[in-house]
């Protein structure tokens, strides 16, 4: 029998992400959920107000996609996808394409957020070779994070996530988000960049998430995807933070009215029940592959492309979200933000309290520079922690991107933590 604590277990065997090992205090041992609750190993509970890293849209544990997870893992856990398919596979692509914007024609599965991207700029780039040009310029915005993996780092702005790397990824031209002022700028310079030689945009719709939940203009964002479109440049939209409601609509691309080519899915696509990709296209894109040449072949795949149980869980969650109800929540927890939207502008200790949908921010002011690295970060972790709640602050930019499940008693909770760190900063 175990007698030591899973929080001092874990310190003697595992390597947790995103954390200097050496000085970060010991991890909290969770060991159940349930809505927008975690559980310690005392049975402590601790509201999950970030939704446990953006992925939880329906609250832990929910038994409907629980039961339907059982019920799948009783028939096929796993099936090699190349050349073969599955129910899973072929009902969630069939229902994903019913809700994203109707230019998209074909679904490719993958295993994360990540390498949805991966997957976006190899289709990309393949597809103007496939088509007998060659393009290989990439543009991404300033401040953008995709992902972790090499081809989603160098999409990634320069930052302390790719540091080490940077020699190693290769170039992007990175734009500043437009607003009204600098969208002429913005055009000019893609101009300058000779637009016949740029094979795709890739950007996070209105928010990028890990760069500091930066918020940015509808109106100038249509003019940017207007101009790239009519430059044949494909447009890659980052939906796997965005998508499924975050942003107050089902995606955040429908904000605006040009359709991307490609959309890139993961996070809340299976509730935050497991890990799952997903890549969309449009049929031109997917046309261009097509070819009694096999060169022309799309060479990528993973051992657990389309797994019938994340793809089941996928489906169950689908079954949530399309539910009137998930809408409704959505809607009450922005009205709630909103309130306390109001009240922060009172507090002179913080700056740019900002909200767009579900999702409120805004930055604490120090005398440091903003962003991930300002080590007021460790302060509000340890802050937080102590208070139960989970907010994970990015530096010095405080959130709350809790899941739709959380109740207005338990905003209220989070809200009243806040209220204590300004009062007391």
């Amino acid at each position: 029998m175990q007698t030591s604590s899973l929080s001092a277990r874990d310190l003697d065997v595992i390597w947790h992400p995103y954390t200097q090992m050496q000085t970060a205090p010991a991890p909290i041992g969770i060991v159940r959920g349930q809505g927008a609750l975690l559980f310690d190993e005392h049975n402590n509970e601790y509201i999950d107000a970030t939704s446990s890293w953006w992925v939880n849209i329906h609250g832990h544990a929910h038994p409907h996609i629980a039961q339907q997870l059982a019920a799948q893992a009783m028939q096929l856990e796993h099936c090699i996808f190349a050349g073969y398919t599955h129910p899973p596979a072929v009902n969630l692509a069939e229902r994903l394409l019913q809700i994203l914007p109707d230019n998209q024609r074909r679904v490719f599965y993958s295993d994360n957020g990540s390498t949805a991207i991966e997957v976006a700029l190899k289709m990309a780039i393949q597809y103007w070779d496939n088509k007998g040009t060659r393009k290989h310029k990439i543009l991404a915005f300033k401040n953008a994070y995709h992902g972790d993996t090499f081809g989603a780092m160098s999409v990634s702005s320069r930052s302390v996530f790719t540091r080490v790397f940077d020699d190693l990824l290769f170039d992007v031209h990175f734009l500043d988000v437009p607003t009204a002022e600098n969208i002429s700028q913005i055009i000019n310079i893609i101009t300058a960049l000779q637009p016949e030689d740029i094979a795709a945009f890739v950007f996070e719709p209105l928010l990028q998430g890990s760069g500091g939940m930066i918020m940015y203009d509808a109106s100038a964002f249509e003019h940017l995807l207007q101009y790239c479109a009519s430059k044949n440049i494909l447009l890659i939209a980052d939906e796997v933070m965005t998508g499924f409601g975050r942003t107050g609509k089902n995606f955040a691309m429908e904000y605006v009215h040009t359709q991307p080519d490609i959309i890139c899915l993961s996070k809340g696509l299976t509730g935050g029940t497991m890990a799952l990709g997903v890549t969309t296209s449009t049929a031109a894109v997917y046309e261009a592959f097509l070819s009694n040449d096999k060169l022309k072949t799309l060479f990528h795949g993973h051992s657990f492309t389309a797994n019938p149980l994340a793809c089941t869980a996928a489906l169950a969650s689908m079954d949530l979200f399309t539910d009137p109800a998930c809408a409704i929540n959505r809607q009450r927890i922005h009205e709630k933000h909103s309130a306390f939207l109001t009240e922060l502008q009172a507090f002179s200790v913080i700056k740019n309290p900002r909200l767009l949908g579900t999702i409120l921010a805004f930055e604490i002011i120090t005398s440091n520079a903003d962003g991930y690295t300002n080590t007021l970060a460790d302060h509000l972790h340890r802050f937080f922690r102590e208070k139960r709640i989970m907010l994970r602050p990015l530096g010095n930019t405080l959130y709350i991107l809790p899941p739709y499940c959380i109740t207005n008693e338990q905003l209220d909770q989070v809200y009243e933590s806040i209220r204590e760190l300004l009062q007391t900063i």
